[in-house]
């Protein structure tokens, strides 16, 4: 049995829209209005990396076929000491009744090329590719399968193969929206559900929608409209390095763009518990200003390198440290004014200058796997006690 999607049986869950394309649907984290607002063509590449996608269907089959076209991404210019050829695409995580069971590898022969010089993207449209999924044999009940797509490459979704398939029960997990950086988009987890917010989503029992976009967690007013407008039963935010990188604004703008960003989510969700998240450590720009950029000075590896002084703070420029005071006053004083659901965390809580040393970041920016996994357990000790039941399971949709 083929069948194409979109279809009823199979709930793709974490995705604002499937948009329509000659090659297959294209999971978007972001829904179709926000596009006209993107500061670059660069942004809507992050929007269609399907962190935290994933495709949910019941069936007795002990094996299944997706039907893909899969892009993989490649970033221009860079220093040429660094140049490397396009990464392999990331993985597909094969969920089984809730427990990881296997990975299967994706060729990728499509290629999305960023050029940040020139502010444009291309994509070379590979061939379709048939992925096959080989289950442990069953007793003849159903089963919930989860397909979790690449964090880092562009997936058009063609068609499921397998003897049956039927619609997956109604999700009743609480549904947790979160938004965040490159760190919470995935960069360098090993795999979809390595990141962060997946592991945080998985050990806590939460329906995750990731809103982690590399580079674009800028406080930009249509993520918090989407996050207004987005039905959740647990919101959160992790802010600050984005800012540091692009150098995009100082100390004056900072808190004022906060707060205007909680007051946005806050019309959609007054009472809704809200967890702000601030910077976790960062050994480059503790104490140092953006922007970060590859620094051309090391010849044998990606470093990410802060180009501030330290005598710019005075200036108005910030650095993490700033950042971390300005959002748990921010929280504090709105805390004060009586939203008492909204939360403050302190990223050192998660990955702090401790695990600097014992999980190093290889760039010294993104934390490698193992520390992508840390952080998500310790969020998902904060998440699960703010976490609240949902008022009715979430029904199954093709696209939630």
């Amino acid at each position: 049995m083929r069948i194409p999607f979109p279809d009823a049986r199979l709930d793709v869950r974490g995705a604002a829209w499937l948009e329509p394309t000659d090659a297959g649907l294209l999971p978007q984290r972001l829904p179709a209005w926000t596009r006209a607002q993107y500061p670059d063509p660069l942004y809507a590449v992050n929007v269609a990396h399907p962190s935290g996608v994933r495709v949910r269907f019941r069936t007795t089959s002990d094996a299944c076929v997706l039907h893909a076209r899969v892009s993989r991404t490649l970033v221009r210019p860079v220093p040429p000491a660094v140049e490397t050829p396009p990464r392999p695409p990331g993985p597909i995580d094969v969920v089984l009744d809730g427990e990881l069971h296997c990975a299967i590898e994706p060729i990728g022969t499509g290629l999305v090329t960023l050029d940040l010089a020139a502010i444009t993207q291309h994509e070379d449209l590979g061939a379709p590719e048939a992925l096959a999924v080989d289950l442990p044999p069953g007793d003849g009940r159903p089963r919930t399968v989860e397909l979790w797509l690449p964090y880092r490459d562009r997936v058009r979704l063609v068609a499921l193969e397998a003897d049956d398939v039927a619609a997956p029960p109604a999700v009743d997990q609480p549904r947790w929206v979160h938004h965040g950086s490159s760190i919470s988009h995935g960069a360098e987890a090993a795999s979809p559900t390595g990141t962060w917010p997946a592991v945080a989503a998985r050990t806590a029992g939460l329906d995750l929608v990731n809103l982690g976009l590399s580079g674009a967690a800028m406080l930009d007013p249509f993520v918090a409209r989407t996050m207004r407008d987005a039905p959740a039963d647990l919101l959160s935010l992790k802010i600050g390095i984005n800012v540091l990188n692009a150098n995009a604004y100082g100390r004056r703008m900072f808190a004022p763009l906060l707060h205007g960003f909680l007051d946005t989510v806050r019309e959609g969700h007054p009472d809704t518990p809200f967890l702000v998240i601030s910077p976790l450590f960062c050994p480059i720009a503790e104490d140092t200003p953006g922007p970060t950029v590859i620094d051309p000075t090391v010849t044998d590896h990606v470093e990410f390198v802060s180009l501030g002084k330290p005598e710019q703070v005075a200036e108005g420029r910030l650095t993490l440290r700033d950042m971390r005071v300005l959002v748990a006053d921010v929280v504090a004083a709105r805390r004060a004014a009586g939203d008492t659901a909204l939360h403050h965390l302190d990223g050192l809580a998660l990955y702090g200058e401790q695990d600097g040393v014992e999980l190093p970041m290889a760039d010294l920016l993104h934390p490698d796997p193992p520390a992508q996994r840390r952080i998500g357990e310790r969020a998902a000790e904060h998440l699960s006690r703010l976490a609240q039941p949902p008022a009715q399971p979430a029904q199954t949709t093709q696209t939630r």
